[in-house]
């Protein structure tokens, strides 16, 4: 069944709707390859072949009666970090580790409302927290991806990293995702795929585990911009019980493919060319900023003053979110419990072997800049750091429709490689950040390979509720990088 692993998620929707090929047959050939490749790649957590098989029965029936939703029938991933009704939801940390949601997201809610499949629940990095997908409860996931001549196993980005690694292998057809400060981004860039993080308020955050309230944001991931167009058409809409929920219409993103950049403004932040940045990068960045010139879009220089300020701004302003939040998971409201001899005894032994160690460093970070003597030094000055760098974005989109940048400063690294200093590795969101911490929409597509072979992306900023005008422009430059290049591991390729 390796051609069912040719179909992007468009072009198996076409396959499904005119009857080419059967629901069941599609969700089996995904199943089958997570049986025979996962246990390497370690991009499930939780598997639900049962379901998966009994929702593409149903989807078969709804298709030969010619109803059905845009997503039917189609094998999806979902991130361990949306809540789903009677199947186990970890957020990757042990203190999750038995929790069975008597509910379903919102976001989940309007996929499943579409007709899709879901075959399990995506490995992350603990509570999202993480650039590497190195910090999950259930062991790190790999990337399919291999560097010249090497086997060593390289990571695939996180905190989405168990969603990118199945998207890339062929395990499925689109995959959730979530985005605090790249963690859609920077692993769509590292395993060669697509990934769209939306305007804040874009899309539901109910029923999504919080890191930080301020800036989670859930988005699509998937093989091209199409098959993401596709899902974020789903993905979105207002929820009246997520109070940052926004009312504004959903566009058909799908239909923006075709517009083109003909005399759109593309701008250029001077700052994004960071001191010690590899020369490969730049190269990118250069190819694609001509890719676009080429295709009749007007390059503008522009500066983002701020931005080498983003980097310190989030770590303060979402650890001390992720503080409050992860405080209900204490053994009493929220979490598996660890009896002690008193309470406290009890919230401390729960805590300490509930929570992975980068979880505990990112409390205690949060809780000291929120404490007395610290919030106005740290927390209230890193808001009003904050509002500084939207005023940035603002002040340069009077000026331009959409600003082009590298998503990361590298291709993936490999798991042994892991800088034993936690603030290097906060290092890999360096470009991502800024427009999480402004709220504004951003994409990253696959643009090229590094000299090792693995995979680098370009990263589109777009305007508020303007992923239009990101797809068009990120399609723009997918046509023109025609990258079609598979990983080592994947489900189209015999073992």
């Amino acid at each position: 069944m390796s051609s069912m692993h040719d179909f992007t998620l468009a072009s198996a929707r076409d396959a499904l709707r005119a009857r080419k090929i059967s629901a069941v047959e599609l969700t089996n050939a995904h199943l089958d390859a997570i049986e025979r490749l996962d246990g390497r790649l370690n991009s499930f957590i939780t598997r639900t072949p049962d379901q998966a098989r009994a929702a593409a029965k149903a989807a078969d029936e709804a298709l030969a009666k010619g109803e059905g939703g845009a997503l039917t029938g189609i094998p999806l991933g979902i991130k361990d970090l949306f809540c789903t009704n009677g199947v186990r939801t970890t957020a990757a940390s042990k203190i999750l580790g038995n929790f069975v949601p008597p509910y379903e997201s919102t976001v989940t809610s309007n996929l499943l409302r579409d007709g899709a499949v879901f075959l399990g629940k995506l490995n992350l990095d603990e509570f999202a927290m993480g650039s590497a997908n190195l910090t999950s409860a259930f062991g790190p996931v790999e990337n399919p991806w291999k560097r010249n001549g090497s086997d060593a196993k390289l990571v695939p980005g996180g905190s989405s990293g168990g969603s990118a690694a199945a998207v890339a292998a062929g395990l499925v057809l689109g995959a959730t995702g979530t985005d605090t400060g790249g963690s859609i981004r920077q692993p769509a860039a590292f395993t060669g795929i697509a990934g769209i993080k939306p305007t804040y308020g874009r899309c539901s955050r109910f029923g999504t585990i919080a890191f930080a309230s301020s800036l989670d944001q859930a988005g699509p991931m998937a093989r091209n911009l199409q098959d993401c167009a596709i899902l974020l058409k789903s993905m979105a809409g207002f929820d009246e019980r997520d109070s940052t929920s926004v009312d504004t219409p959903v566009p058909d993103y799908e239909a923006a493919l075709t517009r083109g950049v003909k005399g759109l403004r593309v701008g250029i932040p001077k700052e994004y060319h960071a001191p010690g940045m590899p020369a490969e990068i730049e190269a990118l960045w250069q190819q694609g900023i001509n890719w676009l010139k080429a295709a009749g879009a007007e390059i503008v220089d522009i500066s983002l003053p701020h931005t080498k300020y983003g980097l310190p701004t989030y770590y303060i302003a979402a650890l001390a979110e992720a503080s409050s939040n992860l405080a209900r998971y204490d053994g009493v409201r929220f979490g598996e419990r660890v009896n002690g001899s008193s309470l406290d005894a009890l919230y401390e032994a729960t805590r300490a072997a509930g929570f992975g160690e980068e979880v505990k460093r990112r409390i205690l970070i949060g809780t000291h800049v929120l404490s007395s003597g610290y919030y106005d030094a740290y927390y209230l000055r890193a808001q009003k750091v904050r509002t500084l760098i939207q005023r940035d974005f603002l002040n340069a989109y009077e000026n331009v429709d959409v600003i082009l940048t590298p998503t990361a400063p590298s291709g993936a690294f490999a798991q042994d490689e892991k800088p034993t200093d936690p603030v290097q590795m906060y290092l890999n969101d360096v470009f991502t950040v800024p427009a999480s911490m402004a709220g504004v929409p951003a994409l990253s597509v696959p643009a090229g390979l590094d000299a090792q072979g693995v995979p680098l992306g370009l990263q589109l900023i777009g305007k508020f509720f303007d992923e239009e005008t990101l797809i068009a422009a990120g399609h723009v430059i997918e046509q023109a990088a025609s990258f079609t290049h598979r990983p080592a591991i994947h489900a189209g390729v015999s073992a």
